[in-house]
């Protein structure tokens, strides 16, 4: 088991704002309140502040309050009645200095290193199930990005799948299986592929994806290669699975469906679909990888402050993935409804990428 790390959020300096901004009576009223909408999602009234607060305070005087708060932009009324839930500048705020939040327990963290040992998986099945794991603990989507692997390999191998397709099978220096499936030729014999695996495997020699790619291009262009024309075509292809990929390397998402549980509104449909259809292009990826690089733990963001997506209602927590060497390999985090349990899942996400940087190398 990983030896825990306190969690050390980061959060974007976009608000300019903390707790210094209001008053101790102020920021309790809020916190409750931020509290209160994290589990139902209702708007919290003076009345049941009232019955809620460790201070002694009367509807009236809790009233007065609320209704500064709504004026600074921190809550506001969703419709005529007297309660109140919080902005999106009220949750940074809340985030910012008023969430606490504690470690995992050892059986927590024993729970998470054991749903993603990769002993005997391909590296894609792990993150998948990193992804499907966060999505169940924070009711939310789940988010695993993989930038392409440029580590030494060890091993390719061509698989026969049947008629017309073969599975390509890479192996990294340090154990991590990958897989990709590929189209071949009519009438490509089983020994084909047998010399296109001998081939690239007396080409390894520690080298990356790129640096064999960049050897095999050169010796098929001088006609060097010694292989006929149909194991050369298998080489191109199963090389061509590994590159062109550009920096992200692989962006998995899971509990999109989560999403959507609790959309009634049409304007917040449309929001989030077209918030999946961000999430499957190349340019979401950089801008994740871009997120984390300048982050030294958890970010937080709400609403638009991430620039994934311009509308309120939605917040994401993001964490860098380091290997042994300090070195961002990934990120990881979820997606969900700004009424998401911060104080929860922060933790989760900072302790799951951890798990993932090492599996990563």
């Amino acid at each position: 088991m990983m030896d825990q790390k306190p969690v050390t959020p980061f959060i974007p300096p976009r608000s300019g704002l903390s707790p210094s901004v209001i008053d101790a009576r102020s920021a309790a009223i809020l916190r409750e309140i931020v509290e209160q909408y994290v589990a139902t999602g209702e708007p919290v009234g003076s009345r049941t502040l009232s019955r809620r607060l460790p201070l002694a305070l009367s509807p009236a005087t809790i009233r007065n309050v609320m209704a500064d708060l709504t004026e600074q932009g921190l809550l506001y009324a969703p419709h005529t009645s007297a309660g109140r839930l919080p902005t999106d500048r009220g949750l940074r705020l809340f985030v910012d200095g008023l969430l606490q939040f504690g470690d995992l327990s050892e059986e927590e963290q024993e729970t998470i290193s054991a749903a993603l040992q990769a002993s005997g998986r391909s590296l894609e099945t792990t993150l998948a199930e990193a992804g499907s794991l966060l999505s169940g603990l924070s009711a939310a989507a789940g988010l695993v990005l993989a930038p392409k692997a440029d580590g030494p390999l060890k091993h390719i191998e061509f698989v026969p799948l049947g008629t017309g397709r073969a599975l390509v099978v890479l192996v990294n220096a340090d154990g991590q299986v990958e897989n990709r499936v590929i189209d071949t030729p009519p009438g490509l014999p089983p020994a084909a592929l047998q010399q296109a695996s001998n081939y690239l495997n007396a080409r390894l020699s520690g080298r990356s994806i790129e640096e064999v790619r960049r050897v095999v291009s050169e010796e098929i262009a001088a006609d060097r290669t010694q292989l006929d024309t149909l194991a050369t075509q298998i080489v191109a292809a199963g090389l061509a699975t590994w590159t062109g990929e550009g920096r992200g390397g692989s962006l998995i998402v899971r509990g999109q469906a989560r999403l959507l549980a609790d959309v009634t509104e049409i304007e917040r449909l449309a929001t989030i679909q077209a918030l999946f259809e961000r999430l499957e292009t190349q340019e979401t990826m950089l801008k994740l990888l871009e997120l984390v690089e300048v982050s030294e733990g958890v970010r937080i963001f709400i609403g638009a402050e991430n620039g994934l997506f311009d509308a309120s209602g939605l917040s994401m927590i993001v964490a860098p993935a380091r290997n042994t060497a300090d070195r961002i390999v990934g990120a990881i985090g979820v997606i969900g409804p700004s009424r998401i349990n911060y104080a929860r899942i922060i933790p989760v996400v900072d302790y799951t990428a951890r798990v993932i940087g090492r599996l990563l190398g």
